[in-house]
């Protein structure tokens, strides 16, 4: 009587049905089973951040794109590994001390970048940084040339890195995105997709890698659980547009 006491049975209705959920489907949570993360640097000493694994495939995927003058953020790292025929690799920082930047500036206030200058515009896991994030994006779409795409990515579930517990604002979902960037770019050249599941969040915040799970376990999209949203935005090329930028049309 105790054990059937133990698992439910003889308890009212709704908690027996969670007791027989309970069993039907068991939480074997093991190493996960934790309060801190077994990663402080998102997994990458253990292989492979599994945010980066979905960042990768994506660049890959639109490797295409990433082409004439490309702008990144931080370093040209993924223009190297992903571009193809890039003329001029140019690196954004709001930090003039970072030796690899070639354009200093706040990526909400850039009115220093010529407008229609860019080819591509690799924005990776930045936006989350920015507050003003309108305004980061009035700028996106002003700097890249008709035709131009921007290729970005942001959070949905992430850690707040050790040393930017005061600089990260913001957390998107693929619904928030869309209409983000539909106010700036045409909405029928806007491509948005939410990437990941419980098991990827779940492995991202713990700090395991990607290298940990199946090809199956990360490529199991679940729309209530993405990981990261990826965008791909291009500059509608008009007539007007063209002729401004000294294309001919």
């Amino acid at each position: 009587m105790r054990r059937l006491a133990q698992y439910g049975f003889g308890a009212p209705d709704s908690r027996r049905q969670k007791r027989l959920e309970q069993m039907r489907r068991p939480a074997w949570l093991g190493t996960v089973r934790r309060t801190s993360p077994l990663s402080d640097h998102w997994g990458r000493e253990r292989g492979t951040p599994v945010d980066r694994y979905y960042i990768e495939r994506f660049l890959d995927e639109n490797r295409g794109l990433i082409r004439g003058r490309v702008l990144e953020v931080m370093d040209a790292r993924y223009t190297r590994r992903f571009g193809t025929n890039v003329t001029r690799s140019d690196v954004l920082d709001i930090d003039a001390a970072n030796a690899d930047a070639t354009v200093v500036a706040d990526l909400a206030a850039a009115d220093a970048i010529e407008s229609a200058t860019f080819d591509c515009f690799i924005l990776t896991q930045t936006l989350h940084y920015v507050f003003d994030v309108e305004a980061a994006l009035e700028h996106v779409h002003r700097v890249l040339r008709p035709g131009g795409t921007v290729l970005c990515t942001v959070p949905v579930t992430s850690r707040i890195g050790r040393a930017q517990l005061d600089r990260e604002y913001w957390r998107f979902t693929p619904h928030a995105c869309r209409r983000l960037f539909a106010r700036k770019f045409d909405e029928g050249a806007v491509d948005v997709r939410g990437l990941g599941n419980v098991l990827a969040c779940v492995a991202f915040l713990v700090g395991m890698a990607a290298e940990e799970l199946s090809a199956r376990e990360l490529e199991a999209h679940d729309p209530f659980f993405p990981l990261l949203v990826t965008v791909r935005a291009t500059k509608v090329a008009t007539e007007r547009a063209m002729a401004a930028a000294g294309h001919p049309s």
